[in-house]
């Protein structure tokens, strides 16, 4: 089936309140959290939109469809997205803006030599400072005109997609044996956990992987994990509680 190029098909003029009408984005996330953020602020700058949550995913739209913006996180459940930004980067033509998505910003470096054109630490935010990393790599013709409001509105995703992750999270380290399935697990609960904005969940995550980058065990640490999941789940659950009442988020 030939490619279809959206842009071509659609042409349309950026604007200072919406400068990022004419581009198709592909976001390559697995967690609903975070790609449902990413998407509500691609969609406020006016562009189209989709996501896939794994390699393979990413593989069937990229097969009939190319977009003009991939934005690619690194842990995904079936492999590194290092290895779709590497494919990206070399495939002819190429993606206009390859931005690559981490929750550690220690992979910057090697995001940039795989060929990501820019790297994005989560959570990916404000609104503004996304648009602006997308634009940086487009030519000056697809660039809105004139200053950008500067109130833009960061996006609020639905509770359900926080609860999902932390359901997907708590399945996954249930009686976890397999460390390949335990170390996706964790680097999710710290991914989410800083997509959230959730600082306790983020550092009982890290302790976890410090752990194993040191050798010792993780039993314990891993239980505390999983009861903090635990916890935010059933807090949810409670009648008209907060979805996040018992988070210990951050501001």
């Amino acid at each position: 089936m030939p490619q279809i190029d959206d842009a071509f098909l659609f042409p349309r003029r950026p604007t200072a309140e919406r400068p990022l009408l004419g581009q198709t984005v592909l976001v390559v996330e697995d967690s609903r959290f975070a790609g449902e953020a990413l998407r509500l602020s691609c969609l406020k700058g006016g562009a189209r939109i989709r996501r896939a949550d794994s390699l393979r995913a990413a593989a069937r739209h990229l097969a009939s469809w190319r977009p003009t913006v991939a934005l690619v996180d690194l842990g995904l459940p079936d492999g590194s997205g290092l290895d779709l930004i590497a494919q990206l980067a070399r495939d002819q033509p190429r993606v206009p803006v390859l931005l690559a998505i981490s929750g550690d910003i220690d992979e910057e470096s090697v995001c940039l030599a795989a060929g990501a054109d820019g790297f994005l630490a989560k959570p990916v935010a404000p609104v503004a400072a996304l648009h602006a990393a997308i634009l940086r790599h487009l030519p000056p013709a697809e660039r809105p005109r004139g200053p950008r409001p500067p109130d833009l509105a960061d996006p609020e995703p639905q509770s359900e997609a926080l609860l999902d992750d932390l359901a997907h999270i708590s399945d996954l380290l249930c009686g976890c044996e397999d460390a390949r399935t335990l170390d996706y697990a964790v680097r999710f609960a710290r991914s989410l956990g800083r997509s959230a904005r959730d600082g306790e969940l983020t550092g009982a995550a890290e302790e976890v992987l410090q752990r194993r980058r040191d050798l010792r065990i993780t039993r314990p640490q891993v239980a505390r994990l999983a009861g903090l999941v635990q916890n935010r789940l059933s807090a949810a659950a409670a009648p008209e509680a907060p979805v996040y009442a018992a988070a210990g988020s951050s501001a």
